[in-house]
């Protein structure tokens, strides 16, 4: 599975250093390498899908092959690795395209179900959507005809037949799982891709996907428990029991669950997307009073409350800005002791990372925002006047505010 996501767009408190401070990765789990620079995660989750798999299938060499006792455990332990290192190479298909066509990927993580790519920025045309949403699909299937041709070359009946049939099947269905046409699954990108190719809009084509992605969630929901208790997967009626339609049920639950939050998840980072160049520096920047150091905070307040200001420069000798006084320090000074606290030490020192130009937007605002986490900016002039002050605050409700816009 393939998901081009956004990163997380909050920024932190702490903008004190010399060098930008790039956030640490929340939630990716065990790193396990860095091929083509991306990294790659294993989640917590997958020792849980891993133990599963190895009991599973476990129980299906039980029956195939019995004379392997306890062995059959390892074999299945082997057998929930290769799956996943098949799912990885479905994935780096996914981060090889991303990097061919310039797209940065954040990194890949093996979670529950599968894995994901996350994948920074858009593609810019609907057929390089359809070239990067394909090649996981494409990948799986060429795994599938390897496992195949390695079939054909060992004997039926042994622990490496067993294991490259499982392998084989396991990526048939992988592939097949993601040509289903609805978001977040690389079918429902390539659906994207097509509406998007017709109408001319991206947003069409999300829009579309999405609800065929939640069509495809309430069909998995209904119909998995009813294909497994009819028996029209391959299983015998009469082997169906209680336990196996509750877990065929709750199967099904989880995997619509995640269908249909995917779905979601993108028409929301599409509509994020579209309303991306409304973010401007200069149009969310306070007006800001440059004070000097020693100035005490009720006389720095006064001054901003005449001029029409919201925020607090300090400056030296000279007028250089040497630090952004923080909102959240101002709001903690009990009144009666303004005139008594210099706004010195309530500023946050000021790094040229700090400091952004009045004319950044979009996208490059939020990478200059993230590069430097702090709770307010010194947004200059190409000249390096100032500007203002940029709050990370006003940043998010400007956010909220785009995101609740109707379509």
């Amino acid at each position: 599975m393939n998901e081009s996501g956004e990163r997380d767009k909050r920024v932190g408190s702490d903008g004190s250093g010399d060098k930008p401070q790039r956030p640490r990765e929340p939630g990716g789990g065990l790193l396990m390498g860095r091929p083509f620079g991306v990294p790659v995660y294993v989640a917590p989750s997958w020792f849980l899908v891993a133990a599963l798999i190895t009991w599973v299938f476990g129980g299906q060499l039980d029956r195939v092959l019995p004379e392997l006792g306890n062995l059959r455990y390892l074999v299945s332990l082997f057998f929930a690795v290769a799956f996943y290192a098949s799912v990885l190479v479905h994935e780096l298909a996914h981060t090889v395209a991303a990097l061919r066509f310039k797209l940065p990927v954040r990194r890949i993580q093996l979670q529950f179900f599968g894995g994901v790519s996350e994948i920074e920025k858009e593609s810019e045309t609907p057929g390089r959507e359809f070239v990067l949403a394909f090649v996981g699909p494409l990948l799986s299937l060429v795994l599938a005809g390897v496992f195949y041709a390695g079939m054909r070359v060992v004997e039926p009946g042994t622990v490496p037949g067993v294991l490259l049939a499982g392998l084989m099947i396991s990526n048939l269905i992988v592939a097949a799982f993601n040509l289903l046409p609805g978001l977040p699954l690389d079918g429902g990108r390539m659906l994207r891709a097509l509406v998007w190719k017709i109408t001319g809009k991206p947003m069409s084509g999300t829009i579309a996907a999405a609800w065929v992605g939640r069509a495809l969630a309430v069909a998995v929901l209904i119909g998995l428990p009813l294909l497994t208790h009819t028996g029209a997967l391959g299983n015998a009626t009469e082997d169906i029991g209680g336990m196996e339609t509750v877990t065929d049920a709750l199967l099904a639950a989880i995997l619509a669950a995640i269908i249909w939050t995917g779905a979601g998840n993108s028409l929301r980072m599409a509509r994020l997307r579209e309303h991306l160049p409304d973010l401007r520096a200069r149009t969310l920047t306070r007006r800001a009073v440059p004070v000097e150091s020693a100035t005490p905070l009720s006389e720095a307040l006064r001054r901003a409350n005449t001029a029409g200001a919201r925020a607090l420069v300090v400056v030296d000798g000279q007028g250089e800005p040497t630090g952004v006084v923080r909102e959240a320090a101002i709001v903690g000074v009990p009144e009666h002791r303004r005139p008594w606290v210099a706004v010195s030490g309530l500023a946050q020192d000021l790094t040229e990372d700090m400091k952004i130009p009045a004319e950044l937007a979009g996208e490059a605002l939020l990478e200059r925002l993230r590069a430097a986490p702090a709770t307010e900016y010194l947004v200059v002039e190409e000249t390096g006047e100032i500007y203002g002050v940029l709050s990370t605050a006003d940043v998010e409700r400007a956010f909220v505010s785009a995101m609740a816009r109707p379509q």
